[in-house]
């Protein structure tokens, strides 16, 4: 049947091409966007449960890759601890150091001074009102030998038996065990990152799922008469999708925040293992590219989510 002439159509068109798509989606953006402030209270517990969803294995990840650095930073390979008598005299340390320098397992030899050692055990205890009461300096003079990358075990063991023989030698320490434990520690949480990514990261998928499915409810009426008139699947997935986007968003957001809250809390420890190695608290990979990709996870888990919600939905209707 032909519409009357000059008849208006009571369903105006957003206009075609690529500036009708982005307008479109636009709209459908702005709306979600809306529908998100006209529920505050369940948006805000939907993206605090997706956040603390995330955080947890997002912090784990920071964990390993700073405990890398850290054993890194540590020259990433064994090494020995040669503590001197208190009475050695310097030219014995010196004579030490010289003779380690010629072994071709050696990579490098620090001298630290008796005075040294008590400034830096003063800075990493509150002891430094006792230590100063004392008639004389009980911390001994020591070399930190650091050997080569290519040294297996033997070679470190070889080195530490030469040394004990030596005048003025009280004791020697192989570092290579808290190596080996960082490095062990490190591949836990390693596994444990990706074991809890897997499950954590579900947990948000499926939080973002019932968020949408109840959203899906209450629009029941207005998608199946969107059904009824012809409208398409991905036309009714397109403003539960771009919901459960900024569900996701805003998760990502708030995961952020947990982790940057727990950092705070932790900064005074963490400088205190720090500076047992020997380095100064730098907390490296919590930079924008971990925001970005906190974000960019809740964003695809929140659609995710929304789309498995939908999707379902829709088959049920069709199958009515």
């Amino acid at each position: 049947m032909k519409r009357a002439k000059g008849s208006t159509d009571p369903w105006p068109r957003i206009g075609g091409g690529f500036g009708g798509w982005l307008r479109d989606h636009a709209l459908t953006a702005r709306e979600s966007v809306r529908e998100l402030g006209g529920r505050s209270a369940t948006t805000l517990l939907v993206w605090m449960l997706i956040g603390i969803a995330l955080a947890l294995p997002a912090g784990l990840f920071l964990v390993r890759v700073n405990l890398e650095v850290l054993s890194g930073e540590w020259e990433g390979r064994p090494g020995l601890s040669v503590y001197l008598e208190l009475a050695a005299p310097e030219e014995v340390q010196d004579n030490l150091a010289a003779l380690l320098r010629l072994r071709p397992e050696v990579e490098r030899v620090d001298i630290v001074s008796s005075a040294d050692a008590l400034e830096e055990f003063k800075t990493y205890t509150d002891l430094a009102d006792v230590l100063d009461a004392l008639p004389e300096n009980p911390l001994p003079a020591s070399l930190r030998v650091i050997l080569k990358a290519e040294v297996e075990a033997g070679g470190l063991e070889e080195v530490a038996a030469a040394l004990d023989g030596e005048a003025g030698v009280a004791d020697v320490v192989v570092e290579r065990t808290w190596l080996e434990r960082v490095n062990d520690l490190s591949a836990a949480l390693t596994r444990l990152g990706l074991l809890l990514g897997v499950l954590f990261g579900a947990g948000a998928l499926l939080v973002a799922a019932t968020a949408i499915q109840l959203a899906v409810e209450q629009r029941l009426a207005e998608i199946r008469v969107m059904r009824l008139v012809g409208a398409t699947d991905a036309q009714m997935r397109r403003p539960l999708l771009y919901l459960g986007g900024l569900y996701g968003l805003g998760g990502g957001l708030m995961a952020a925040m947990w982790v940057s809250l727990a950092l705070v809390l932790i900064e005074a420890p963490l400088a205190r293992l720090a500076g047992s190695f020997g380095q100064p608290l730098e907390v490296v990979a919590f930079d924008a590219g971990f925001f970005l990709a906190l974000l960019a996870l809740g964003l695809t888990l929140g659609m995710l989510g929304a789309f498995v919600a939908v999707q379902r939905r829709l088959t049920a209707i069709d199958g009515f």
